[in-house]
């Protein structure tokens, strides 16, 4: 399974972590594994490229872990790209189900 946290302050994005492998399918062919990871990465070279937003990124050389932190508070942008990203993880979920997929957002 997918366990993706994210982290809200203020109600501000300040993570969001995305850890493991789905677990659909066989490795290679796991089509939710490998869309959850296009989203996730997608997001970051936006957020990196486009957004040009200041953030940490940690990442596994398996891929099994991708980490985003903000040291301040995302601007509307970045925060735009974190809602889609989001958006597009709770579809990934409502359409595989939620064996594969682990969505918590706190606040802290």
């Amino acid at each position: 399974m997918t366990d993706v946290q994210v982290t809200r302050k203020d109600g501000a994005y300040r993570s969001v972590y995305v850890r493991g492998h789905a677990g659909f399918a066989e490795e290679g062919e796991d089509i939710v594994c490998a869309a959850i990871s296009a989203l996730t990465i997608n997001t970051v070279n936006c957020l990196e490229e486009i957004v040009r937003e200041e953030m940490t990124t940690e990442s596994s050389e398996d891929g099994a872990v991708i980490g985003i932190r903000f040291p301040k508070v995302p601007g509307k942008e970045a925060t735009l790209l974190i809602d889609c990203l989001l958006y597009g993880l709770r579809s990934i979920r409502e359409q595989y189900g939620k064996s594969y997929l682990n969505l918590e957002i706190k606040e802290v």
